[in-house]
């Protein structure tokens, strides 16, 4: 049997596809660079734009006009609205099954994820959706966590150690008996330096195969 009993899922990019398809699909529409957009929010990464947004510490027009400058800096024109405009991805089915497999087997499943204050530039929810039925879609997902922690409520985000621990505070779970996925590598290091088995998410198929090696447990 595995010895883990809690499995920590980051949203965009594990539960949905990643945003940094989106990303380069406005570049090229824009004829900007490939990975501007990454390479705007690498730029100062705990104190710019994205980051004082998923702290809500900014509101989205601030955002919006703060990412412009941020990306004039770097030689480019683009508004920070038309980044949160693409960054909802599609829901990856195989993932909401697994949710529900490692439910029913006695695994507890929370949710650890960076977003952005919800109300704003018609950003619904949890998802950061654009669309009431993505929006509807997204909380039927969060309800089955048993903890969810969002950067822009908890005024945290990752890679910040505390919101790790807050998680298996709110769990009641050591971070030895814990497993987290995120597509963002910066954001495994904390998870395993804090005793968490971490997992790199860089596609569907490829973290439901090695949750389930890890797990012990066959996955959809």
């Amino acid at each position: 049997m595995s010895r883990y009993t809690h499995v920590i899922f980051d949203f965009g990019g594990v539960i949905t596809a990643s945003p940094f398809e989106a990303f380069n699909r406005l570049e090229e529409e824009r004829g900007l660079p490939h990975d501007f957009v990454r390479r705007v929010n690498a730029t100062n990464p705990d104190d710019n734009a994205w980051a004082k947004f998923e702290r809500a510490e900014i509101d989205a027009a601030a955002f919006d006009a703060l990412f412009a400058e941020e990306a004039r800096a770097l030689g480019h024109e683009l508004e920070g609205e038309a980044v949160l405009g693409v960054i909802a991805g599609a829901v990856r089915p195989a993932m909401v099954s697994a949710l529900d497999t490692l439910k029913n087997s006695g695994f507890t499943i929370a949710c650890i994820t960076n977003n952005v204050p919800g109300g704003k530039m018609g950003i619904r929810g949890a998802g950061m959706t654009r669309s009431a039925e993505a929006a509807i879609e997204v909380a039927d997902i969060m309800a089955r966590f048993a903890h969810v922690i969002e950067s822009s409520k908890a005024g945290v985000r990752k890679p910040d150690p505390r919101i790790y621990q807050m998680m298996c505070e709110a769990l009641g779970a050591h971070p030895a008996n814990c497993v987290y996925l995120d597509d963002l590598g910066i954001n495994c290091k904390p998870a395993s330096q804090l005793g968490m088995h971490a997992i790199k998410v860089t596609s569907g198929e490829q973290a439901l195969a090695d949750l389930s090696a890890v797990l012990e447990l066959p996955l959809p």
